[in-house]
């Protein structure tokens, strides 16, 4: 893919909603850059999981215009590409993990992308190395503890060499020690990404600004919590 100049993700008025229930998505607007994390907060059932699904198509939004790395996306062929570049992190590694070994879900995505067994085996040992599991890598993948899981499922995203990363929750459920694994991590990888979370002191640390999902928008916050004015239109 050649380099992208503009920002690597665009969202400009995104609608979206389940059926009758109305709008979660109501004119959303939100950029991301290059090298930016982004921490999206807001209330349960406020869209975050509906924006991630969006952004790589497992949903169709209703109206609003959607550009990923320099294309605007659309059809179904369109988001196959999205998918080969922006990495998702399901908030349940259950959902994830389905292979009967860690090695084999983690190449799995290298697999599916066309590489061959050994291209794809050493994808996954170098992203099991890149998150401490290398050791794991002929464990059965439920008799990970919940901490390993979640490592587990990341290392399967990064294995796909992604551009953009989506996080939905990557500390929900962890202990303080798994929680400075996860943080330490995330500070040091390169891909621009947006991280869902309720742990605003993970995402002080770890975001390089953060937004708020409210009423189907997302808006600018200081660090503190207390919410701008203004809707977050702009990088």
């Amino acid at each position: 893919m050649d380099a992208i100049t503009g920002p690597i993700m665009e969202i400009e008025s995104l609608r979206f909603g389940y059926g009758s229930a109305g709008a979660v998505l109501n004119g959303l607007n939100l950029r991301l850059v290059r090298g930016e994390r982004i921490g999206l907060t807001g209330a349960n059932g406020s869209g975050k999981s509906t924006l991630f699904q969006t952004i790589v198509g497992l949903l169709r939004p209703e109206a609003g215009s959607l550009r990923v790395l320099g294309e605007c996306r659309k059809t179904e062929r369109d988001f196959q590409e999205v998918r080969r570049h922006v990495g998702f992190l399901f908030q349940d590694s259950d959902d994830q993990l389905f292979c009967p070994t860690v090695g084999e879900d983690v190449a799995f995505g290298p697999r599916n992308l066309g590489f061959g067994p050994e291209e794809a085996r050493a994808r996954a040992l170098r992203a099991l190395e890149q998150v401490g599991l290398a050791a794991l890598e002929d464990r059965i993948s439920y008799h990970l503890s919940f901490g390993e899981k979640r490592l587990a499922a990341l290392a399967a995203v990064l294995a796909m060499d992604p551009q953009v990363l989506l996080l939905d929750e990557p500390t929900a459920g962890l202990d303080e020690v798994m929680e400075e694994r996860v943080a330490t991590l995330i500070e040091a990888l390169p891909q621009a990404m947006i991280i869902s979370s309720h742990n605003h002191p993970f995402l002080a640390r770890v975001a390089t600004r953060n937004v708020r999902l409210e009423d189907g928008r997302v808006h600018a916050i200081h660090l503190s919590g207390r919410a701008d004015s203004r809707p977050a239109t702009a990088g």
